[in-house]
């Protein structure tokens, strides 16, 4: 069987290393171009890049697969896809748009009806969670659970049907780069099970239900800011979501500040605070400020004089600084109770 492979980072480095390791035949990976990265910002390729390059793997980087667009480079590149043979094309975060023509180029694998001729490994349960961030979006969201689908892919936005699908539970402190590394490995042992399935004849397709579609829409770095009106819950869901990127946060006494672990308030320390001083708080009024965390005014206003509107926030970082817990962060940073945390920086970003 020959693979052409189609992936960018970790997360489609960790398949494509599952496909090597177990003995498949790779012959030709397409990446996205190099790009700055790090604290430098210096020039570099992308993890599927690397791996395929000390695999000695030929490796195309061109800036789209559409001759229209992407002109010579692009109609360079179909040429080398064409002339590899591929019986299949295995796209993993591959971060540009194939068009039917690609989808066509491999022979296909065998089904038990029909064939296959690019299969996804999609972070999600499609069709929960079609599109580029479907990790983000499930914890985000407060999903319980999430999982893989290997799919055959389609003209349509990961409407293809699926070849296998496992789920795994949304742990309640899962990160979306902790999770992510879950689901890569998890992506890596069942497209080599797909492929495995393929060769013996027992590879089936089953088309996606039309219900419980969501579109997982890409991050963008203007959402890192909080709104304190949300729920103590929603925005602890929301750190989660966008740790490592791009990192939820506020304005406090002017500085922007990221917020990296948070959760609804406890019923111990939400004991110690008085009902009227929560009924006259504002969304993002800072309660307490102590060791265990800096306890925050946030929610809809009928709970106003409910401590369950209150979030507590536990590790913080500051502009050029690294991870703190509160009581490093309270040590080189005071805080006042009745301090406000604000939603955004006028003309700024945040990042």
């Amino acid at each position: 069987m020959r693979i052409a492979f189609a992936g960018t980072p970790a997360f489609a480095a960790t398949g494509l290393a599952a496909l090597l390791d177990s003995g498949f035949s790779v012959c030709l990976v397409l990446s996205q171009p190099d790009r700055p990265a790090g604290r430098g910002q210096h020039v570099q390729p992308g993890p599927v890049k690397q791996l395929a390059m000390a695999h000695g793997i030929a490796v195309l980087t061109p800036t789209s697969l559409r001759p229209e667009r992407g002109g010579a480079a692009a109609e360079q590149a179909l040429g080398q896809l064409r002339a590899s043979a591929p019986d299949v094309l295995v796209v993993a975060a591959y971060g540009l748009l194939l068009p039917e023509s690609v989808l066509r180029i491999p022979r296909g694998l065998p089904l038990v009806e029909g064939r296959a001729g690019a299969i996804n490994i999609h972070a999600s349960l499609l069709p929960r969670w079609r599109g580029a961030a479907p990790v983000v979006r499930a914890i985000e969201a407060g999903d319980a659970r999430t999982g893989v689908s290997i799919m055959q892919m389609d003209a349509g936005l990961d409407t293809g049907p699926i070849l296998m699908m496992e789920s795994i539970d949304i742990g309640p402190t899962a990160t979306a780069g902790a999770l992510t590394e879950q689901l890569a490995q998890l992506g890596g042992r069942m497209i080599v099970a797909t492929l495995r399935m393929a060769e013996q004849g027992r590879l089936r397709a089953q088309p996606q239900s039309q219900a419980g579609v969501a579109y997982a829409k890409k991050v963008e770095k203007r959402e890192a800011w909080i709104d304190w009106r949300m729920a103590p819950q929603a925005i602890a869901a929301k750190v989660r979501a966008f740790d490592p990127f791009p990192g939820a946060c506020g304005l406090l006494n002017g500085v922007i500040v990221k917020i990296w672990r948070a959760h609804a308030l406890d019923a111990a320390r939400a004991a110690g605070i008085p009902g009227a001083t929560l009924a006259a708080a504002r969304p993002g009024t800072i309660i307490d400020a102590g060791p265990e965390g800096i306890v925050v005014a946030c929610g809809a206003a009928e709970c106003a004089a409910s401590a369950a509107r209150c979030l507590c926030v536990t590790q913080l970082q500051r502009p050029g600084g690294k991870r703190l817990d509160a009581r490093e962060f309270l040590a080189g940073t005071p805080i006042a109770p009745g301090s406000v945390w604000g939603s955004h920086a006028p003309g700024n970003d945040g990042h």
